[in-house]
C-alpha cells in the first residue's frame, strides 16, 4: 500500500448530466472542509439541461481542491479524476483541466463494452489523451452499483463517493449524515440505498486499490462553518435583519432563494417568487418604501430587466439591496459558466444620472458580511446597493470562521413617530445630500412618491434648477459615502515592478499567483477592490508606486 502525503490535492468527479457527479463532489468537499482541510469547490455544469449522454459536452461534475492550509481558488489542474465514462473525461482533457500524470479512476465497462462503437469511442479517446502520463485505474462503478440499486445510473455517484472517501480517509459518519440531509425529503429507503452504495464503494476500494492520498489538516483555533456563496448571501441577509427576498428563478442565483425558502420564515422573513424579474424588483422596492428591508437576487439578463425599477429606487431614494450573481453574457450567454461580465452594466447601466453603490465580495465569508454592510449603507444613504458575486462564489464551497453575530447588524424598527410640521419629503442636508426617510403611516409625512424629477416637497418640477438640485444631492450622498471608505491594502510589497488589480472572486487566484511570483524573486504585488462605485480612496497614490499596473478580470476587456 502506497500513501501519498501532500500539502494539497485537486480532485474532479465528472459524469454525464443527471448522473450525480455534482452531488458526489459537493458532499466530498463539505466533508473535507468539516474535517479541517482548506477547501474550494467549483461546479462543472453543461450549458444544456440534458445534453446527449456519452458526449464531451455532457460533462457535469465538480472540482474539489483540498489543502492543509487555506485554499482560495480552484487551482491549476486535477491530480485525480473519477470519470463515469471516457467522453466526459475527454472534455476535461481538452480543456487542459488535468495535470501531467493525473490518476484517473474510470468505469471499467466501456473498454470491453458489448457495443463495438462504444469500444471504438473508448479506444479513440484514450489515444487522443495519450502522451500525458495519465494513470488509468478501471473500476466496476456501474456493475457494483447494480448489485444494490435497480437503476445504477441514479446511485453510482454514491459508490464513487465511497471510493473517494477511502482514498482520502474521509469521515464516513459525517458523510452518511450529509447524505441523509441531502435526501431528507425523499423516502427513507432512498437514503438507506445511498448509504449502502457509499459503504460498498468504500469496501471495494479497501479491497482493491493500492494507494491512498493524505492531505494533513491543521486544527482551527476558532469554530468554522462550511457553505457556498449563495448560502452565505442568504445567511448574511438574515444576520442583517432583512425582511423580504423577492426574486425570479435564474441560474446561477436560484439556489440562494431555495436556501432562504427553507429557513427565512424561522427568522421572520419572506421569500416571494414573482412572476418575472420586473415584478420581483417592483415588490422589493414597494416593500422597502413601506419601511421593510428588502432585497432581490438575479443574474445578468435579470439585471437588465430590473433597470427601470433601479432608477425608480434612485429617484425616490428608497433603500434597496440587489444581488447580481454574474454569469457569461450577453443575452442568455453562458448560463452555467463564470464571468464578471456585468461590471459596466452594474455601474453605468441606467438612463440619466443614477448614482448607487456597487460592492464585490471576494470570498464566501465576504458574501456573508457584505449583506450586513449593504443593508446599512442602503438605509443610511437611502440608496440602492448592488452586490456583485458570480458563479465561482455562488456554487463553490469554502470553510471560514463562524461569524460573531452583532446586534448592530440588525435593522432597527422603522420610526413611525410624527413628522415635525413643515418637514419636506426630501429635506436634503446641503452638506450630506441625505434626508429623513418618510414611511407611509407617519403622521404628517404624507407625500406623493414619484419617479419624475421633483423638488424637496416631492413636487414634480421640470425647471433646470429643480432637476440640477436633485442631481446634486443624489451625487453628494455618494461623495460623502466615499469619504467613509478606507484605502485598500496591497498584497505584497507596497511598491514594485507590477501591481495586479482585481475585484470579486478573482482575489484568491491573483494573490496565489503573486505569492508564487514573489517566491521567484519578482517584484509583484496585488490589490483587490471591494467597492467599485464609488471606488475606494487612495488608488492613484498606490498605483504611482509601481512601474506598471495591470487589471485582471473574468470578462472581455480591451487593451
Amino acid at each position: 500500500m502506497k500513501t501519498i502525503r501532500v500539502p494539497e490535492h485537486t480532485v474532479e468527479v465528472v459524469s454525464d448530466s443527471g448522473e450525480g457527479a455534482q452531488k458526489c463532489g459537493q458532499i466530498f468537499g463539505q466533508v473535507s472542509a468539516m474535517m479541517g482541510n482548506g477547501t474550494w469547490t467549483v461546479e462543472i455544469i453543461p450549458a444544456e439541461i440534458q445534453p446527449p449522454p456519452r458526449t464531451p459536452p455532457s460533462a457535469s461534475g465538480n472540482r474539489i481542491r483540498l489543502g492543509t492550509k487555506s485554499v482560495s481558488n480552484w487551482g491549476d489542474g486535477a491530480d485525480l479524476v473519477v470519470a463515469f465514462n471516457e467522453q466526459v473525461l475527454l472534455h476535461r482533457h481538452r480543456l487542459e483541466g488535468l495535470k501531467e500524470g493525473c490518476t484517473i479512476l474510470i468505469d471499467s465497462q466501456w473498454e470491453s463494452h458489448e457495443d463495438e462503437d462504444i469500444r471504438k469511442q473508448y479506444a479513440e479517446a484514450v489515444e487522443e489523451m495519450s502522451g500525458h502520463n495519465y494513470r488509468y485505474v478501471p473500476f466496476p462503478l456501474e456493475e457494483q452499483s447494480a448489485t444494490i440499486v435497480e437503476n445504477p445510473k441514479k446511485g453510482k455517484n454514491m459508490f464513487a463517493l465511497g471510493v473517494l472517501s477511502w482514498i482520502y480517509s474521509r469521515d464516513l459518519d459525517r458523510t452518511r449524515d450529509l447524505i441523509a440531509r441531502s435526501f431528507k425529503k425523499k423516502a427513507k429507503e432512498i437514503t438507506e440505498a445511498n448509504v449502502a452504495l457509499l459503504d460498498a464503494g468504500f469496501k471495494w476500494a479497501d479491497e482493491n486499490l493500492d494507494f491512498k492520498v493524505e492531505v494533513p489538516t491543521e486544527p482551527s483555533s476558532v469554530p468554522r462553518v462550511v457553505m457556498n456563496g449563495n448560502q452565505a448571501i442568504g445567511f448574511g441577509a438574515i444576520a442583517a435583519g432583512m425582511d423580504l427576498c423577492s426574486m425570479y428563478p435564474i441560474t446561477p442565483a436560484t439556489s440562494a432563494s431555495h436556501h432562504l425558502g427553507e429557513i427565512f420564515q424561522k427568522f421572520g422573513g419572506i421569500v416571494h417568487q414573482a412572476e418575472d424579474e420586473i415584478a420581483a424588483i417592483g415588490v422589493a422596492v414597494g416593500a422597502s418604501f413601506a419601511g421593510k428591508v428588502a432585497f432581490t437576487i438575479t443574474s445578468g439578463p435579470g439585471l437588465a430587466l430590473k433597470t427601470e425599477f433601479i432608477g425608480l429606487a434612485v429617484m425616490t431614494e428608497v433603500p434597496l439591496v440587489i444581488v447580481d450573481v454574474q454569469r457569461g453574457g450577453p443575452s442568455t450567454g453562458l448560463p452555467t459558466k463564470i464571468e464578471q461580465g456585468d461590471l459596466l452594466a452594474s455601474i453605468y447601466g441606467q438612463p440619466g444620472d443614477a448614482p448607487h453603490v456597487v460592492m464585490a465580495p471576494a470570498t464566501m465569508e465576504e458574501c456573508f458580511l457584505c449583506m450586513t454592510t449593504a443593508r446599512r449603507i442602503a438605509e443610511a444613504f437611502r440608496v440602492p446597493v448592488m452586490v456583485l458575486t458570480d458563479a465561482n462564489l455562488a456554487t463553490g464551497v469554502q470553510p471560514f470562521p463562524r461569524p460573531d453575530l452583532k446586534a448592530e447588524w440588525q435593522a432597527t424598527p422603522p420610526d413611525l413617530s410624527a413628522v415635525p410640521e413643515g418637514t419636506r419629503a426630501y429635506e436634503w442636508d446641503p452638506q450630506l445630500g441625505t434626508s429623513q426617510r418618510l414611511i407611509p403611516g407617519m403622521p404628517g409625512g404624507m407625500h406623493i412618491a414619484t419617479g419624475l424629477s421633483h423638488d424637496e416637497n416631492s413636487k414634480i418640477g421640470y425647471s433646470p434648477d429643480v432637476h440640477e438640485r436633485g442631481c446634486q444631492m443624489r451625487a453628494r450622498k455618494m461623495a460623502v459615502f466615499q469619504q467613509t471608505l478606507r484605502q485598500p491594502e496591497v498584497h505584497g510589497a507596497a511598491s514594485g515592478d507590477l501591481l495586479l488589480v482585481g475585484w470579486g472572486s478573482t482575489g484568491g487566484a491573483i494573490e496565489e499567483a503573486v505569492d508564487r511570483a514573489r517566491a521567484e524573486g519578482l517584484a509583484v504585488s496585488s490589490l483587490q477592490l471591494r467597492f467599485l462605485s464609488p471606488m475606494e480612496p487612495g488608488l492613484k497614490e498606490i498605483f504611482s508606486r509601481f512601474k506598471r499596473v495591470m487589471t485582471v478580470e473574468i470578462n472581455y476587456s480591451d487593451d
